[in-house]
Parts: C-alpha cells; structure tokens; sequence
C-alpha cells in the first residue's frame, strides 16, 4: 500500500475510535446510565487528529503508542457481558488497526525511504 493509502486508512481508524468510544460511553453501554466520565479516554485522540490528517510524521508514531492503551482496554473489557462486550472487541479491533496503519505510515515516510530527486 502507498503512504497515501497508510494516510486514509489511519485517519479512517481514528476517527471511528474516536466515535465508537464516544458512542460506547455516552449512549450505547455506559458504566453508569445516563453516561460517565469515561468518555473523557477520547480527549487524548482528538489531540491526534490534526497530525493524523495533515500526515505529520511525529504525531503518527506517538498515536502508534497511544492505540496499545486503547487496545489494552478493549482487551480487558471484552469480558464484559452483552452489548459492553461487543463494543469492546470492536475498539480492540480499531486499536489494532490505528496500530498498524499509523506503524506502516511512519514506517514508509522515513526521510530514508523517500525517493531521492
């Protein structure tokens, strides 16, 4: 995949995390009805999405760091009965992705990668 293709697919993934776990903490399977302070997790990914989509190197590789806590919390929470359980694997799944797509693009965009003219 080109560094373009890196760029969609981990802006992509970022924003649904950031919409699932707005979903998920707000309305979908808060811990307490009516809400929670959880749906403060979303703060540090809004932080990312500026350098996301304007494809700034440094914020891809410390938003690479920043979805293995995302990933950790879908792992521990998928144990969660019903909807909670779901919601958990699927924001496993997003981290993973956000991971791997923000590794890649980092990866592929090293000055040492580049072409040189």
């Amino acid at each position: 995949m080109s560094t373009r293709g890196w760029l969609l697919a981990a802006s992509a993934s970022l924003l649904a995390l950031i919409v699932l776990c707005v979903a998920w903490e707000a309305w979908l399977a808060p811990l307490r009805p009516g809400g929670s302070w959880m749906i403060l997790k979303v703060v540090p990914l809004l932080a990312a999405v500026f350098g996301i989509l304007r494809g700034k190197r440094y914020t891809y590789q410390w938003t690479s760091m920043l979805s293995l806590l995302y990933l950790t919390e879908g792992v521990l929470r998928a144990g969660d009965g019903g909807l909670a359980g779901a919601l958990a694997i699927a924001e496993f799944v997003l981290a993973v992705l956000l991971f791997v797509t923000t590794t890649m693009y980092a990866r592929n965009s090293a000055p040492s990668r580049q072409r040189q003219a």
